[in-house]
């Protein structure tokens, strides 16, 4: 892919935002990364409400599982019920080994369902992989 990859990483936590956010640095792939803290955010990024009225699409979304106010199971949801939504695939990045989780995000046609590792190196190959198909092969629909 040559454009410029847009993704929206709906986490929480601020040490994997800036992990994934260092990642990205030393990826070739441009990719601009936007980041909402919850399902709520969000929501409202991809509706273009609010301070996101000028937001724009996002190719790709990395999703957590674990989020206040509206988690991430609740979001893949919505995001699946939405018509002019459902067709950005939705990667789970989670710390949730759950098979009950990874039953329900497929269920919910997530694209990937992904456990995050405890370690650095380990969260780099993922990132790396993530890298090397979604970001550089996969093709995205027109918006």
């Amino acid at each position: 892919m040559t454009e410029m990859v847009k993704v929206l990483l709906v986490e929480d936590n601020p040490a994997d935002v800036n992990l994934i956010r260092e990642q990205r640095e030393y990826s070739k792939i441009p990719c601009e990364l936007q980041v909402a803290p919850d399902g709520i955010e969000a929501l409202a990024y991809l509706r273009n409400e609010g301070k996101y009225a000028e937001a724009s699409r996002p190719d790709l979304i990395l999703l957590d599982l674990n989020l206040p106010r509206k988690d991430g199971r609740e979001l893949l949801a919505d995001l699946k019920d939405a018509p002019h939504l459902r067709s950005i695939p939705v990667i789970v990045l989670t710390s949730s080994e759950s098979e009950e989780d990874v039953v329900n995000a497929y269920g919910m046609q997530a694209s990937a369902y992904v456990c995050k590792p405890a370690d650095l190196v380990g969260f780099g190959k993922i990132m790396s992989a993530i890298d090397d198909f979604w970001l550089s092969v996969v093709r995205y629909p027109l918006k």
